[in-house]
């Protein structure tokens, strides 16, 4: 399991050498990806009739800088009732500067954590999954995040199902393999995300061709999953 943990920092290691303005929020493309995801997000919500975060209890493995964290405290979220979990030194450092002092940071290798069972509402992951190459350590940590939801809450997730022929680094993780890592949870699916190579190359064109790629399904290359604990 050290082997696979210290082959990701590896990995991410590797990705600080791509041009930098690829995944910045002032890139366009990328920022119509992101709100698309909110928007999907919101309506994932509504659907599940959670209209108040407010009491709701989210752990996020793999939290990276904080983003998803920060967006889910402008939703209502309070900052006393989230935990990031963040495997990269230096992007845990930059969570704990962007984020409110009152969200708990815990370093290091998610599958350690000692939390008890049921300790959250929601258990959230965003493209970490497709990170681990190693199917042992993708399942001991699926374990871990179901053990960590209460009945009723889920798994929110968000990650792509393709594989990048042009990075060895991550592998795609289809709807299938889900719903292996998670056999018990109830599924709620939405396919969201225009192909990135695509979305780089018609925004910058207009903006509004985002929506127009976006509205051909095949073209969309993550999900968005609601993973409900009966």
């Amino acid at each position: 399991m050290n082997n696979e943990i210290d082959a990701i920092s590896a990995r991410y290691e590797r990705r600080k050498n791509i041009p930098g303005d690829r995944y910045a929020r002032l890139n366009p493309a990328v920022n119509a990806m992101v709100q698309e995801r909110q928007r999907a997000l919101l309506s994932l919500f509504a659907q599940l009739g959670i209209a108040d975060l407010a009491g709701t209890r989210v752990l996020e493995v793999g939290c990276g800088s904080g983003g998803n964290l920060l967006e889910l405290i402008q939703l209502g979220a309070q900052p006393q009732n989230l935990v990031g979990n963040e495997l990269l030194p230096d992007r845990a450092e930059m969570a704990r500067h962007a984020l409110p002092q009152a969200v708990r940071l815990l370093p290091g290798d998610a599958t350690q954590l000692g939390f008890e069972d049921a300790s959250f509402d929601i258990v959230y992951q965003s493209t970490v999954f497709s990170s681990i190459l190693d199917d042992g350590l993708q399942e001991r940590l699926a374990a871990a995040m179901w053990r960590w939801v209460r009945p009723g809450g889920g798994v929110l997730w968000y990650d792509f199902t393709f594989d990048n022929p042009r990075n060895p680094d991550v592998r795609g993780v289809k709807l299938a393999r889900i719903r292996q890592l998670f056999p018990e949870g109830v599924l709620s699916v939405r396919r969201v995300t225009l192909a990135p190579p695509i979305a780089r190359r018609v925004v910058p064109v207009h903006p509004a061709l985002y929506g127009v790629f976006n509205a051909l399904p095949f073209l969309r290359t993550h999900v968005l999953c609601w993973i409900q604990k009966p």
